[in-house]
């Protein structure tokens, strides 16, 4: 099942390619992630194509579902090239990827790809946790040091964190003495906008994951954590993207076994046609 009005055909310069990893062996806590881009998908039927609160619709966005990937659910190294592979090969065929996971892990292939092609590469995580730890119980391979390895890749002046709310105390020092560190009391929009402002010019991926929203809003995730923003908070902070040259996104740890009123996945689904509409269709932004 592709996503809500995708278009027929292959990937091509212009085109936002929408791709699901469906992944989730290192998760720490809940799994069920690895279900997500198919439930995504289902629940996007769920939607109008139209959204009103863009004024436009989904029929105007140029995308493609290019479907799955087949990862090697056993292997989080393996997991995290076939990602980077995929990725690097549509950013050189001039589409922008557009990944459904699974855990939050993978970006760092998605990284690693969008990396090759484009060497200024900035990135905005939007998060409940800092995933900025070295190792988890001696792995250095999981959703809980992902952003870690990702300031290896992009240099951590260039990884922009918004919305944290839990950590490590040494996670929390490390991001305010190396990363893009929002300042103490703004809310998730004013993060957004300042990062925006520094990012501005540079190609940008941004990776989403689901807890940054209150559990109450989405409570499918592995590691839900209290206190986060609303949807329309998230919304309104995804809008302060818009005019960025994205090169790439996803979204992330959407785990709808762990919420049976399914309002998760319908949640994510609304939160991919907001960022496809928002940052690449009618209502302007994008990479082009």
């Amino acid at each position: 099942m592709k996503f809500l009005a995708a278009r027929d055909g292959e990937p091509a310069p212009g085109t936002v390619a929408l791709f699901g990893a469906p992944f989730d062996a290192t998760v720490t806590y809940r799994g069920g992630a690895r279900f997500g881009p198919a439930r995504i998908r289902e629940a996007s039927y769920g939607l109008e194509e139209y959204s009103a609160r863009l004024d436009a619709s989904l029929a105007d966005v140029p995308f493609v579902d290019v479907g799955d990937l087949d990862l090697a659910h056993g292997s989080p190294a393996r997991a995290v090239d076939e990602v980077a592979r995929a990725a690097a090969g549509l950013a050189r065929r001039g589409a922008v990827p557009f990944m459904l996971g699974g855990e939050h892990l993978l970006t760092l292939g998605a990284v690693r790809g969008l990396a090759e092609v484009y060497p200024d590469l900035a990135v905005i995580q939007l998060d409940a946790h800092a995933d900025l730890r070295e190792d988890w119980m001696g792995e250095p391979l999981s959703h809980a040091t992902v952003m870690r390895r990702v300031s290896e890749i992009v240099g951590a002046g260039s990884l922009f964190p918004l919305g944290i709310r839990s950590g490590t105390a040494e996670e929390i020092a490390w991001g305010r003495a190396h990363t893009r560190w929002p300042r103490d009391g703004q809310d998730l929009a004013a993060q957004a906008r300042a990062a925006a402002a520094a990012a501005a010019g540079r190609p940008v991926y941004v990776t989403i994951d689901i807890d940054v929203l209150d559990p109450s809003a989405a409570p499918g995730t592995g590691t839900p954590e209290p206190g986060g923003v609303s949807f329309l908070d998230l919304l309104a902070a995804l809008d302060q993207l818009r005019g960025l040259r994205i090169v790439a996104c996803d979204l992330v740890e959407t785990a709808p076994p762990l919420d049976p009123s399914g309002r998760t996945e319908v949640t994510a689904a609304a939160i991919c046609r907001h960022v496809l509409i928002g940052w690449f269709g009618g209502a302007g932004g994008g990479a082009f």
